[in-house]
C-alpha cells in the first residue's frame, strides 16, 4: 500500500473537490484528491454513445450562475446557447396538444392568473428567507414540517395552478413528488437560483451549454493538478484527532493536517470515521436522501422539429415525460431531444423491462413532437440510481422537518474535516454553481485554519 503525506486529502473528485483543491494548491499547500470512480466529474458526465456526444448528468449553464461562468472563462472554455427558436408544446389533461409562445402555460386564463399569484407569493418568500441559511429565518420550522403539496392547497383551491407549480420544483429540480418535501425546501430551491420565477423561466435557467460537454469543467480542472487526483481509489477510512488526518482507501494511506470530504451526503456514512463522527452529523445524514430521474436521450437523423417550426421544448405535468428539450449539440448535423421521467413515474416505468419502457417513453415524446419521434437513431437513458457512487439524482434534500433541524450544522467542520458538495450549497443548490462555491468555500476555510495553526506553533 503506498503512503503518502500531505497538507490536505480532498476526497471526491466531483465539481466541489476539484475547485477546492487548486484554491489550496494556490495558497502553497500540498493537496491529494481521492476519487472512487475510474473518472472524474462526480455527476457531470459525458460519453459518445452511438456516435453521438451525450451528456449523461448535468449541463445547462444559467447566467446567475456567476461561479461557474468564472471557471469556464477562467479555464477557456466556450459556450452556446441552447436552441429555443419557435414555438413550445403542452398537453394538457384531455390529451390535447396545444403549441403556444412565451414562458406561460396555455391554460385558462382564471389558473394564469392563480399561477401567477403563486409565483409573486413565492418570490416574496424567496426574498426574505434567502439561500445560505434559510433555517435561521422565524418561519423556518413552520414551512418545514408542511409538505409543498400540502402548504399549495392551503395557499390555493385551483388544483390544476398547485399541480403545475409543484411539477416546477418537485418532478423538474428536487425529482421527488410534492408530498414528500417541506416548503421550506422548496422555497430554498427557489433561492438557490435567485426567485421562483427564475427558476421557472426555461429561456433563463437552461440557457447555454459548454461546448464538448460541462464535465469538461472537472476534466481541465483535474488535468492541471495532474497527478495530485488518484481515480479508482474509493476511501474506506478516516481516522482523525484535532491534529490531522489519516485516510485509507483501497489504493492508497494519506496522512494529512486536513481533509475535505467532498462527495453526495448520502454516501458520507460509507467511511468509517474513527473515532464516529457527532451524533447530530449521523443524524442529518439519515435525514437526507437523492431523488430519482431518469433523463431520456433520444437522437434522429436531424433536429426534424425545427421543420414544423418547433423549437423542441415541451411540458406537461399529465405525461410520463413531464418536460422535454432540444439538446443538439453544438454545430451537429443530428437532432437530439432530452427528456426527464421523475420520482414515481420512474418508479413505474423501471417497473417494466427496458424494451416496454422504451416505447412507453418515446410515446410521449411523440405526443409532443409527432411521430418521427418514436424512432430515433440513438436512445439511452441515463439512470444515476444504480451508479454506485452517486445512487440517486439530481442532488440531495431532506425530509420534512430536516432542513430546519439539521441545516445549520451540515457545513460545520468536525476537527479537521470539512464538508463539501452542491447539496450544502445555497446560492446553486444542486447545481455545478453550487458545488464550485461550496468547494471554494471549504478551501477558505482550510487555508485560514492551516494558517492559523502555523501561527500558534510560531
Amino acid at each position: 500500500m503506498e503512503h503518502i503525506d500531505a497538507d490536505v486529502v480532498v476526497i471526491g473528485a466531483g465539481v466541489a473537490g476539484l475547485s477546492a483543491a487548486p484554491r489550496l494548491v494556490e495558497a502553497g499547500h500540498d493537496v491529494v484528491v481521492l476519487e472512487a470512480r475510474e473518472r472524474v466529474g462526480g455527476r457531470l458526465w459525458t460519453e459518445v454513445i452511438g456516435g453521438t456526444l451525450l451528456e449523461l448528468g448535468g449541463q445547462w449553464v444559467s447566467p446567475d450562475q456567476t461561479a461557474l461562468l468564472e471557471t469556464v472563462e477562467t479555464l477557456g472554455l466556450e459556450t452556446f446557447e441552447r436552441y429555443r427558436a419557435g414555438e413550445s408544446v403542452y398537453v394538457d389533461g384531455a390529451g390535447e396538444r396545444i403549441r403556444f409562445t412565451g414562458e406561460q402555460l396555455p391554460v385558462a386564463d382564471d389558473t394564469v392568473a392563480e399561477m401567477e399569484r403563486l409565483t409573486a407569493l413565492l418570490d416574496e418568500l424567496v426574498a426574505d428567507i434567502g439561500a445560505e441559511e434559510p433555517w435561521a429565518h422565524p418561519r423556518a420550522r413552520e414551512l418545514d414540517t408542511v409538505s409543498f403539496a400540502a402548504w399549495l392547497a392551503q395557499q390555493s383551491s385551483d388544483e390544476v395552478a398547485c399541480r403545475h407549480i409543484a411539477m416546477f420544483i418537485g418532478e423538474a429540480m428536487l425529482t421527488k413528488p410534492a408530498h414528500a418535501f417541506s416548503a421550506l425546501q422548496a422555497v430554498l430551491m427557489a433561492a438557490s437560483a435567485g426567485s421562483f420565477s427564475n427558476l421557472v423561466d426555461s429561456e433563463f435557467i437552461l440557457d447555454r451549454r459548454v461546448v464538448g460537454g460541462l464535465q469538461r469543467v472537472p476534466l481541465t480542472l483535474a488535468e492541471r493538478l495532474g497527478e495530485r487526483v488518484r481515480t479508482g481509489t474509493p476511501v474506506r477510512r478516516l481516522e482523525h484527532t484535532p491534529d490531522g488526518v489519516v485516510v485509507t482507501s483501497d489504493r492508497v494511506v494519506v496522512r494529512a493536517r486536513r481533509a475535505i470530504v467532498a462527495m453526495p451526503p448520502t454516501l458520507i456514512p460509507r467511511i468509517d470515521f474513527q473515532p464516529p463522527l457527532p451524533r447530530r452529523q449521523h443524524q442529518l445524514h439519515q435525514h437526507l436522501s437523492f431523488g430519482l430521474v431518469i433523463k431520456v436521450h433520444a437522437v434522429y437523423d436531424r433536429p426534424f422539429w425545427r421543420e414544423d417550426g418547433l423549437s423542441g421544448t415541451a411540458f406537461s405535468p399529465y405525461l410520463l415525460v413531464h418536460e422535454a428539450y432540444d439538446n443538439t449539440n453544438h454545430e451537429d448535423e443530428r437532432g437530439t431531444l432530452v427528456g426527464f421521467v421523475s420520482d414515481e413515474h420512474a418508479d413505474g416505468v423501471f417497473a417494466m423491462d427496458a424494451e416496454q419502457r422504451r416505447e412507453r417513453i418515446l410515446a410521449d415524446l411523440a405526443a409532443y413532437f409527432g411521430p418521427e419521434a418514436a424512432n430515433p437513431v440513438v436512445y439511452y437513458e441515463s439512470d444515476w440510481g444504480t451508479e454506485e457512487w452517486t445512487r440517486g439524482a439530481y442532488g440531495a434534500s431532506y425530509d420534512l422537518g430536516g432542513l430546519s433541524r439539521y441545516g445549520a450544522d451540515q457545513r460545520t467542520p468536525v476537527g479537521p474535516i470539512h464538508w463539501a458538495c452542491s447539496d450544502f450549497a445555497g446560492l446553486g443548490f444542486q447545481h455545478v454553481d453550487g458545488g464550485i462555491r461550496s468547494g471554494w468555500a471549504a478551501a477558505a476555510d482550510v487555508v485560514a485554519a492551516l494558517d492559523a495553526s502555523r501561527a500558534s506553533v510560531s
